[in-house]
């Protein structure tokens, strides 16, 4: 079917962009962080064309959604597939904007309402209204109080975008000014409050405008002073806090925890349980579960919320990889690597994460002394989808290096083998018990990263 047959006599144009952080609600990064304005716009955007497909429910009405940033094959996976999408044209906002309501009377609409993504207050009421006052106007506008205007519908082609201060507060005015010359009937709709600086988020949304992380890095910890501090560091980002959850250290974990800027909580012994516990202690939108001896890529919460925009992806994490740079370990590694990307089977030393909605939806991590991680991962991957991010992770080999590559190897294998196959594991549990030998072996950030 051609896309000009898809096109119905009414069209609603939601225009828009592809969150992306530190390009998107750039006004908002200082206070909810680059990542954090990115999904406040995101979940915007899905807001208003919620809104909009409620209406089309009882409308002969296509929807379209004409974006900038980018592409189209990320905004499908992210939409519903029923959504027309249209990239905007390039130019200033008046060019972009004249260009989607060419296009869309070229393809066949007889009437075309456009509407922004930063307006929560707006309704199905509204687009029925627009929709209804065209009937006798050639153009319907919705004023914003800020002076421009966020709802515009036209029944036939006129240039209305000349000659507009495009980002003042004149636009609406010059814009009635402009209507007035092509003499056309004009409708003004009530006007709405959109979202651009913190001021409008406190007053329209208060329960977005407090500062917080979008991603809390939990990261269960025993006697890790030789590890803790680098992985906190290389953890710590603008938009992300770090929890340490110890299981009772004897050495100075805590105390190093705390100095590099971690929140730091105490529970009992077990990786499940300080995981949980750590979930339970975060406000982030995200959770990342963290090795302590493991270190993030540059980049990653970018990474992290590329993965997650696709909503039917429940679970991301990063590619393997450790800092033992010797033929056997590197073949474990694209092993390991393939087992993830194909068989949707990462572990939690590839940095498990997810939203926290769906985490608390999921039970959490089941109760038992070692492979929590992989339990975990099952469960969800017959829930949806597992995506694994185009990073790598760099985790210590202190553990292959004190038992022997081949050995420990062998131990993961049994381990994995036998939680499929049903064995407790308990049973399991002391085959993997690590000899009071193994030294710790700083991670560099730089090993390995791609």
């Amino acid at each position: 079917m051609s896309l000009k047959n898809r096109f119905k006599e009414k069209c609603i144009i939601v225009f828009g962009r592809y969150p992306e952080p530190g390009k998107t609600k750039t006004r908002l990064i200082p206070n909810l962080g680059p990542a954090g304005a990115a999904d406040l716009h995101r979940r915007l955007v899905e807001r208003v064309l919620k809104t909009a497909i409620g209406f089309l429910q009882d409308q002969t009405v296509c929807l379209q959604f004409c974006y900038d940033g980018g592409d189209e094959a990320k905004v499908r996976r992210w939409l519903t597939p029923d959504m027309m999408p249209c990239k905007q044209a390039s130019g200033d906002i008046g060019l972009r904007m004249h260009e989607a309501f060419r296009q869309a009377f070229d393809k066949g609409a007889k009437q075309v309402v456009l509407v922004g993504t930063d307006i929560p207050e707006i309704t199905a009421g509204h687009f029925k209204d627009a929709f209804e006052s065209l009937k006798e106007h050639d153009l319907v506008l919705g004023p914003s109080i800020d002076g421009g205007y966020w709802l515009m519908g036209l029944k036939r082609w006129h240039d209305v975008f000349q000659g507009i201060d495009w980002g003042t507060e004149k636009v609406f005015e010059q814009t009635m000014d402009q209507a007035k010359h092509l003499g056309l009937r004009v409708r003004r709709l009530n006007p709405l409050e959109d979202i651009d600086t913190i001021e409008n988020l406190r007053k329209i949304m208060p329960e977005e405008a407090e500062p917080g992380p979008f991603v809390s890095v939990i990261i269960p910890a025993l006697n890790e002073e030789r590890h803790i501090e680098f992985t906190i560091q290389c953890a710590l980002d603008q938009d992300t806090e770090v929890i340490v959850v110890d299981g009772g250290s004897g050495d100075h974990t805590v105390e190093i925890s705390r100095a590099a800027g971690a929140a730091v909580f105490t529970s009992k012994a077990g990786r499940a349980f300080q995981q949980n516990y750590g979930a339970v202690k975060s406000h982030g939108r995200v959770l990342l579960f963290l090795h302590a001896d493991t270190v993030l890529p540059e980049r990653f919460v970018s990474h992290i919320f590329n993965i997650l925009m696709d909503p039917e992806t429940l679970l991301g994490a990063f590619q393997f990889k450790t800092d033992i740079d010797r033929p056997l370990m590197k073949l474990f590694e694209r092993l390991s690597n393939f087992r993830s990307t194909y068989l949707n089977l990462p572990y939690g030393d590839q940095a498990l994460f997810l939203r926290k909605s769906r985490f608390i939806a999921a039970g959490g991590f089941p109760l038992v002394p070692i492979a929590e991680d992989l339990l975990f991962v099952r469960r969800l991957s017959k829930l949806g989808r597992i995506r694994i991010a185009p990073a790598k992770i760099v985790t210590s080999g202190r553990r292959w290096q004190a038992m022997g590559m081949f050995q420990t190897i062998i131990i993961n294998q049994i381990i994995v083998a036998g939680c499929l196959l049903g064995v407790s594991p308990h049973v399991l549990a002391p085959l993997y018990r690590i000899p009071r030998r193994v030294q710790g072996v700083k991670v560099s950030r730089g090993q390995g990263f791609e």
